[in-house]
């Protein structure tokens, strides 16, 4: 066949093209990677000694076990599928093998781990930050339904824990919660997935999430405090529906960050059972974060107190803010659905005080004394209480400190007359009654009742003192201190019944000598004299004679005076007590029976029950502890002890000395030796004036606790 140049001429440029396409590209393409055996590998990872020396001084070890390799998730993958940047030429060529980019295969949470507060720590150079294999582990692998896997659900707090419970880490990234570990161990949710295994309950990436954990700040983020609700509520769901109803969801729901949300009351890792004690004794804090001013004034109430000091028992014992208000589903006053609406207030009272009235319903729990425009009752009250109470320590205190001056300049000048005086009266050989051994049973009923009042009462008032705690765990918490509190209070209302029962049958016995002995009719003259005599405990002229002198004397213008039977102070003693009865008596009735006096009163009275209570136990305290002690016992003729409520009796001296007109008064009657007695102090002294320094003892240590919680009080 002959040849055709034309045809030649066009398949020759062809032919080259294929035969240049065929030509290897060398200059620029990669050569084809040798993939290097796994047994290439373990040639040498598998000695267990094979380590690399770190910049920081430590050793890595780079031993790899092929049978834990082989049960992992990547059992079928080659070693150089995973570490790409190998050569066959590996070790050789001195070049470290570079971190395993996982993205490679596992590009979607790849691109959502950039994202999340771990990937974009990394990218900021911060090396402590969790990666890949912080969680998930190297070559041991598992899948995340695998038990053994660090990030099954029973495993994850604790691979958690690796870097939030490691204090070079949490110190290093100024970690918000340095002791999360620790604190989820202990909620709630920890013990039902650590110790009861329970898989429905939420681990670390039920709320943070897995790849995209994110800072609570970060308005994605499922813990970020718009978006706590609904991510309690995939576990709790009735409860989200709830809380959203409620006020402060629907504040949360408008925007408002100053509304709380879950953590803000449940915390956000140390969860607890809300039917805890411990849950109950902090639940007011949490709520006086946001509610500062109601918190102040609940404090004041015996709610308040029994929950600020903190009592185990407290939980069944006292009510906390949301036993009134509800706990999710917490609504405006005005709401009908509210816990305090008109329509269900009783309701909400009778779940502590069965039979509440509707006047019980009255009382106010967070009543500001000091508000008068919003409670003119109440803070008139708090007033007068307050002006009684500066009024009678400011008189007497200002009395006492004026003896005591007048006493020490006499001694100072005079002391050997006054030592002999005192010898003179305890060795006398001539006594005389001066109280009978009923009114010494009564003064130790008052002595005992008073101390454990004091005891068992000023804790409350006093809550905020750490003595105040310990004195109540002595006792043994509120609700004992409450019981013996009452009980210290019907002694109270004994020796004060017995008394009084004493004075009529005294009257009766004695209605003779009201009447004239010719006639028998009664005379007034001697009625008023019955009344106002010398034996009588009623203020008299005589009394403002005697007080006027006795002023005079504390300033060196006059002698001293001498007195009858009893001193003017005596009797301010005296009826103090029957004041003192009547006001703390009569306000503790009415919070020991609210039910039954709001029968008849409003329920604010309770909240001035509680001012009078408080206020005028702390008078009596202090005035039993400072001028009943100083007038009676520690004055320098009479100290450390006056006897005479023990013993009964009274020397001849003594009464020359101080009551010189009783005296004068029982000779020209003729009944000075109806009053004579033989001294048998000596034969139980020694048990009385152990008991008598006990309560001295007991007085003075309290009346410290006092003022130094007084103190604390005003300087803070």
């Amino acid at each position: 066949m002959r040849n055709t140049p034309g045809i030649s001429i066009w398949l020759a440029p062809i032919v080259v093209l294929l035969a240049w396409a065929a030509i290897p590209l060398t200059s620029d393409a990669e050569p084809t990677r040798e993939l290097i055996p796994n047994d290439t590998c373990l040639g040498c990872h598998e000695d267990k000694d094979l380590t690399k020396d770190l910049p920081d001084g430590k050793s890595k070890s780079l031993f790899v076990d092929e049978k834990i390799r082989q049960s992992s998730v990547h059992a079928k993958l080659n070693c150089a599928d995973c570490h790409t940047d190998l050569t066959a030429e590996h070790p050789d060529d001195a070049k470290a093998a570079k971190p395993v980019d996982c993205a490679t295969c596992h590009t979607g949470q790849a691109d959502i781990y950039a994202g999340s507060i771990h990937g974009m720590s990394r990218s900021m150079g911060a090396s402590g930050a969790a990666s890949c294999t912080s969680c998930h582990g190297t070559h041991d692998m598992l899948s995340p339904k695998n038990p053994n896997s660090p990030v099954f659900k029973l495993n994850l707090a604790r691979t958690c824990a690796k870097c939030h419970d490691n204090k070079g880490i949490t110190d290093e990234y100024r970690m918000r919660f340095p002791h999360v570990a620790a604190q989820y161990r202990d909620s709630i949710h920890g013990h039902g997935v650590q110790n009861m295994g329970l898989i429905v309950a939420p681990s670390c990436n039920d709320c943070h999430g897995v790849h995209d954990i994110k800072r609570s700040v970060d308005r994605s983020s499922p813990v970020n405090k718009a978006n706590l609700a609904a991510t309690c509520g995939k576990c709790h769901l009735g409860i989200e529906e709830k809380y959203n109803k409620s006020v402060h969801g629907q504040l949360m729901l408008k925007g408002d960050s100053r509304a709380p949300t879950c953590n803000d009351c449940h915390t956000a890792h140390e969860i607890e059972i809300p039917g805890s004690a411990h849950f109950k004794q902090v639940s007011d804090n949490r709520c006086g974060k946001c509610h500062e001013e109601s918190l102040k004034h609940y404090r004041d109430t015996y709610h308040g107190k029994a929950m600020a000091l903190g009592q185990p028992n407290v939980a069944s014992d006292v009510a906390a803010c949301y036993d009134c208000h509800g706990d999710h589903d917490i609504l405006p006053v005005s709401n009908p659905d509210s816990h305090l609406s008109k329509q269900n207030i009783r309701a909400t009272c009778t779940k502590c005080h069965p039979g509440a009235t509707a006047g019980f319903t009255e009382y106010v729990p967070h009543a500001n004394p000091l508000d008068g425009k919003k409670y003119p009752v109440l803070h008139l009250t708090f007033v007068l209480m307050t002006g009684l109470l500066l009024g009678v320590f400011a008189f007497f205190g200002g009395h006492t400190l004026l003896w005591l001056a007048r006493s020490a300049w006499i001694y100072r000048h005079d002391s050997k007359t006054y030592r002999e005086t005192k010898i003179e009266i305890q060795r006398d050989d001539e006594w005389f009654t001066r109280f009978t051994p009923f009114d010494r049973f009564l003064h130790f009923l008052v002595v005992t009742s008073f101390l454990l009042l004091v005891i068992t009462g000023m804790p409350l008032k006093f809550y905020y003192t750490d003595w105040a705690k310990t004195l109540f765990d002595i006792i043994g918490g509120a609700q004992t201190a409450r019981s013996l509190h009452r009980f210290g209070a019907l002694v109270t209302f004994l020796y004060f019944a017995l008394h009084l029962f004493d004075l009529i049958k005294s009257s009766w016995l004695n209605r003779g000598a009201l009447r004239d002995p010719g006639t028998g009719k009664w005379q007034l003259r001697r009625f008023w004299g019955a009344i106002f005599g010398a034996d009588s405990m009623v203020p008299s002229l005589q009394d403002w004679r005697e007080f006027v002198a006795h002023q005079k004397w504390f300033f060196g213008k006059g002698p001293k005076p001498q007195f009858d039977r009893w001193t003017y102070w005596e009797k301010f003693d005296y009826f103090a007590v029957f004041w003192g009865i009547f006001a703390i008596g009569l306000s503790g009735l009415v919070m020991w029976f609210p039910q039954f006096f709001t029968l008849f009163l409003p329920g604010w009275v309770i909240n001035i029950a509680l001012i009078v209570h408080s206020d005028e136990a702390l008078l009596a305290a202090g005035f039993i502890f400072t001028v009943h002690f100083f007038n009676t016992h520690f004055r320098l003729e009479k100290f450390p002890m006056d006897n005479v409520i023990f013993s009964g009796r009274i020397s001849k001296t003594e009464m020359l000395h101080e009551r010189k007109r009783w005296y004068d008064r029982l000779v020209a009657a003729g009944r000075l030796d109806q009053h004579r007695v033989r001294d048998e102090w000596d034969r139980w002294k020694k048990i009385a004036r152990p008991i008598g320094f006990a309560f001295f003892g007991i007085g003075l240590v309290l009346l410290g606790l006092i003022i130094y919680a007084m103190v604390t009080r005003l300087t803070h």
